[in-house]
């Protein structure tokens, strides 16, 4: 089992959705978050003086598939999410040892 972990823009994040349900993921966890990467901000007016915003607004979305699921995920992340600009995101995969479904105790593949 893997988990991805993808950073994306808010405004995508309806079509990463509907992207990964295509392919059969529904379970997910999204977060609003902020932070910034290469693109390190931008500089903003208001009332006519500048201000620099340092963290941009983000969403984290965390999900939980088998192994073989991971490759079409990505690539559903992937072709959803992107705008061709900087800052459209990142996407993580780490291993995951193991998974309990708290209510029946269900574990691993059966719990996700």
């Amino acid at each position: 089992m893997k988990k991805i972990e993808a950073i994306v823009k808010p405004f995508k994040m309806d079509d990463v959705r509907e992207a990964l349900a295509e392919i059969g993921i529904t379970g997910m966890t999204v977060t609003e978050v902020k932070g910034f990467g290469r693109q390190k901000g931008h500089t903003e007016l208001y009332r006519g003086a500048e201000y620099q915003v340092d963290f941009l607004p983000k969403v984290k979305v965390d999900l939980i598939v088998n192994d073989d699921q991971v490759d079409r995920a990505v690539e559903a992340i992937v072709s959803s999410a992107k705008t061709g600009k900087i800052g459209d995101g990142k996407i993580f995969v780490y291993d995951v040892s193991r998974v309990v479904r708290i209510r029946t105790g269900e574990e691993n593949e059966q719990a996700i």
